[in-house]
């Protein structure tokens, strides 16, 4: 069974929330930010995720406020905000770290097992995506500039 699977976090209500719930899923994970130029790619998501939610993808966002403060609301208010503006349906998580001393296990395991470019384990900006697998392997790593749009052909081969 893969490691991801083992994985644990707090959902955007603080409620315990197990990876163990993503099995046999194609998984798309993401780090959000309210106030980040790219913020407008949610609604790219929730296109992605209504377009393939029933043939198994699932969508998940961790907000995070690590880059130039860009995501300082609480978890209510991020919730509230990306359904309002993007009517965003998907998951979103608890605020995280994605780098540093107290960053998320999640994140952890994911640029341990996906490095971003030159190799760089870091997490450069907000919306860097990760792409995980049925099997749960983390198969693909995004840069903050790749669109939703532009991974559709991505998932549609894991599906």
């Amino acid at each position: 069974m893969s490691e991801f699977y083992n994985l644990t976090c707090k959902d955007g209500k603080g409620e315990d929330f197990s990876f163990e719930q993503y099995k046999g899923k194609v998984v798309l994970i993401f780090n959000s930010a309210s106030k980040c130029g790219f913020t407008k790619q949610l609604d790219g998501l929730e296109e992605l995720n209504k377009k393939y939610k029933e043939q198994g993808l699932v969508v998940v966002g961790f907000p995070s406020n690590q880059f130039a403060g860009q995501e300082p609301g609480s978890n209510e208010e991020i919730v509230t905000f990306c359904k309002l503006n993007y009517g965003v349906s998907f998951d979103m998580m608890d605020k995280i770290d994605v780098n540093g001393d107290n960053e998320s296990p999640v994140y952890k395991y994911l640029k341990s097992q996906k490095s971003g470019l030159l190799g760089l384990k870091r997490v450069k900006w907000n919306f860097e995506k990760f792409l995980i697998n049925k099997e749960g392997k983390v198969v693909s790593r995004y840069a903050s500039t790749t669109t939703p749009a532009s991974l559709e052909k991505d998932i549609e081969a894991l599906l």
